[in-house]
């Protein structure tokens, strides 16, 4: 039995154990906010600190970003760490990002490192409004961000950026990338998967959809085989280049025929999540297996799904499991406003059954919580009719 030891203890590693569990593995989770080591799917049960957690486990991996980086080397030092301290610590941190993107030829918007008024001054004449300033670190779910469409509200925008920078609190000093806004059609993602023997097997890209910043919709369907070449080739260079060893996940902007990287999750993702229903062998075992060096499972579409996010909710109607392929996954959170607390995967035969079962969901879901969902069905179904 391989024991393996998850850096966080959140839904992603929840749903680990879950996807572990059939393959005789034992999934423990480091709680960071209590320095312990927990059972996922029970964690008022303390198994261990994280020094007797790290001896015990056979492999460590992450389920986020932003582990402390005394944890990361401790963690390494063992020599069970997948991905590396290196590969987590660019995925959260933009400004690492764009150096990595840069090394591999991949396409990404134009950018400018902002630490000073004076750099802030630089990206506005560098690069063409309007512009997106992004933290480089702790930035997610829309989170950190500012927006400057006209040269008038620059002095605004800068104080405010000015005034987080002072009061950050990161060990890692904080900072901002200027990026031009890209008028991109859609956002779609890869997730895919690279072994530890350099094994290397992706998901269908997938289009996103996002409400107040935090993703909402996601559907996988059958898409240009062009584009999921483009995604696969970014794929292959950036696990190549870090030497990766579990799931990665890739956000596009598709612009045409082209796709340009947004940013990167070493980790199971949220875009994700439709795999539980849609492919032979979901994100989270596929994740498994490659850090315990296990032959990869398929990553074929076997049918169109779309995953919901549960957002601010802890109760859905009942209705829900009435319709076709529908399923439900559920966090076990406390309700609060803007969290996830759960998602709904929904599948069909082809695009147009699914697209009749998502017009179906939005019609049983309360609208005010999941307030873009009925126009994003719609507009679906338009396009399968």
């Amino acid at each position: 039995m391989n024991r393996v030891l998850i850096l966080g203890a959140g839904q992603l590693a929840r749903m680990m154990e879950l996807a572990g569990t059939p393959l005789n593995l034992d999934v423990k989770a480091l709680d960071v906010l209590s320095n312990k080591v927990i059972q996922p799917l029970a964690p008022k049960y303390i198994c261990s600190d994280l020094e007797t957690g790290i001896k015990n486990a056979d492999v460590i991996t992450a389920e986020f970003e932003h582990v402390a980086h005394d944890i990361l080397a401790e963690c390494e030092q063992s020599g069970k760490l997948y991905p590396t301290s290196n590969a987590i610590k660019i995925g959260g941190d933009r400004r690492l990002e764009k150096v990595l993107l840069k090394s591999c030829n991949a396409a990404n918007a134009k950018h400018y490192f902002v630490n000073t008024r004076i750099d802030f001054d630089e990206a506005i004449d560098h690069l063409s409004l309007p512009l997106i300033f992004k933290t480089a670190l702790e930035g997610y779910d829309g989170k950190g961000q500012w927006r400057l469409k006209s040269a008038v509200d620059a002095d605004i925008i800068w104080q405010d950026m000015a005034d987080f920078l002072d009061n950050s609190k990161t060990i890692v000093k904080q900072g901002i990338v200027a990026e031009q806004m890209v008028p991109f059609d859609r956002e779609v993602s890869l997730v895919g998967v690279r072994r530890i023997n350099g094994d290397v097997a992706a998901y269908p890209l997938t289009e996103n959809h996002h409400t107040n910043g935090i993703l909402s919709v996601s559907v996988a369907a059958p898409i240009n085989a062009q584009l999921q070449q483009q995604a696969s080739t970014v794929f292959k260079a950036l696990s190549d280049k870090l030497n990766y060893g579990c799931v990665m996940a890739i956000e596009f902007f598709q612009v045409g025929n082209h796709l340009l990287v947004n940013e990167i999750a070493p980790r199971v993702h949220n875009s994700g999540h439709w795999t539980q229903q849609g492919a032979d062998t979901c994100q989270f075992e596929n994740h498994l297996r490659a850090i315990c060096d296990l032959p990869l499972g398929s990553t074929a579409l076997i049918r169109p799904t779309a995953m919901v996010n549960i957002i601010g909710e802890d109760t859905v109607p009942n209705e829900v499991l009435a319709i076709p392929s529908a399923a439900i996954h559920w966090y076990k959170k406390d309700k609060r406003v803007g969290r996830k607390m759960g998602h709904i995967n929904v599948s069909g035969n082809n695009e147009l059954q699914l697209a009749q079962r998502l017009q179906r969901l939005a019609d049983i879901l309360c609208k005010q919580a999941f307030p873009d969902l009925s126009d994003f069905a719609k507009n679906y179904l338009e396009k399968q009719s």
